[in-house]
């Protein structure tokens, strides 16, 4: 759904590879950092459980949720960057594709071992997300664009990760799971009905 808004975006993502561009990265370094913060942010999530065993008070959850909003900003850039110097390879769609799988299943595996939400939920999350991606992803080898297609695609799923996690109440990211299997679920029932009706 977000990404139905990007062409009112233009000017904004445009500056942002003007800027990170002329510091000679490539976007896939740019991808590289977005990954990495991801892992981080998957980290924090993770140690939540056992600081909290341990009387340490840190705000885990909210590095954590911090760390994603941080890795999101990233996906925009290595795509601006791109753009604006005219670098889009296929290696790099590759790699950046790759990148946001694992990071995704990195950050649900970690929200599970932190105990911030229930395993089986967490499961269940990252099974109906892969299945959204993985649907997409079959659907444009068959020729059939879904862009924008569906509520629950990777920016909201994290977008609403990152805002439950910054909700300081108890349960606050096991509510954000489960919403997101719900709109995961929503949204591959709409893809795949798209797909049939035009295959």
């Amino acid at each position: 759904m977000l990404n139905r808004f990007r062409e009112k975006l233009i000017p904004f993502t445009r500056s942002i590879g003007n800027n990170f561009g002329s510091l000679g990265f490539s976007p896939t370094f740019w991808s590289m950092v977005g990954f990495a913060f991801a892992i981080l942010s998957s980290v924090f999530f993770g140690l939540s459980n056992f600081l909290n065993q341990q009387g340490i008070e840190f705000p885990s959850q909210i590095f954590a949720s911090i760390m994603l909003l941080i890795s999101g900003f990233f996906d925009i850039v290595d795509g601006s960057v791109a753009r604006v110097l005219k670098r889009t390879t296929t290696k790099g769609a590759f790699l950046d594709s790759n990148f946001d799988k694992i990071s995704e299943a990195l950050i649900f595996i970690g929200i599970a071992i932190g105990g911030l939400a229930n395993p089986i939920l967490a499961m269940i999350a990252l099974a109906t997300s892969i299945l959204v991606s993985y649907l997409r992803a079959r659907a444009e080898s068959l020729g059939i664009e879904l862009k924008g297609i569906g509520l629950g695609e990777r920016a909201e799923r994290l977008l609403i990760l990152s805002i439950c996690g910054l909700i300081p109440i108890s349960e606050s990211i096991q509510w954000g799971v489960v919403i997101i299997i719900i709109i995961s679920a929503f949204s591959f029932v709409q893809r795949f009905r798209y797909v049939l009706k035009r295959i």
